[in-house]
């Protein structure tokens, strides 16, 4: 993961792109690449987005989009400086204590009342591992240069 995001640091910085890549930049463009993921399910019914991957032109499509999202996703933690396997870890952590697994036979946790995993699954703020998450992020050197 660490060398896509280098790779992609560098594709930016080799077309004199860096100053256009602030924070805000990233997160509307990343923004808009799931929209564009979206698109290709949006009318589909729940079976047919089950077998959207079947039909090589839209599994083509939705692989690209997610290639365009993951993308964004890695140059915006890049520039923040997040490590996002550590952020994910940290998340995902969390969840699992605010949202303990059902036991059979009415023991242990429910499911959350906004239904799995919150604030969007891995998603959402939070404090506990976000600054271990940075501490763990690649440097990116270039990060500082336009400022």
């Amino acid at each position: 993961m660490a060398e896509l995001q280098r790779r992609l640091v560098a594709f930016a910085a080799a077309r004199d792109w860096q100053p256009y890549h602030t924070p805000k930049n990233l997160v509307a463009a990343l923004s808009v690449e799931a929209a564009e993921l979206l698109e290709v399910f949006q009318w589909l019914t729940p079976e047919q987005a089950e077998r959207v991957m079947e039909d090589p032109e839209s599994a083509h499509r939705v692989a690209d989009e997610v290639a365009d999202v993951l993308a964004y996703l890695l140059q915006f933690c890049a520039a923040l400086g997040i490590d996002p396997l550590a952020a994910l870890a940290a998340k995902i952590d969390r969840n699992e204590v605010r949202f303990p697994a059902k036991r059979r036979g009415g023991e242990g946790g429910e499911i959350g009342e906004r239904g799995e995993g919150g604030e969007g699954g891995a998603g959402g703020a939070g404090e506990e591992g976000a600054e271990e998450a940075v501490r763990k992020a690649p440097v990116n050197e270039d990060r500082h240069s336009s400022e």
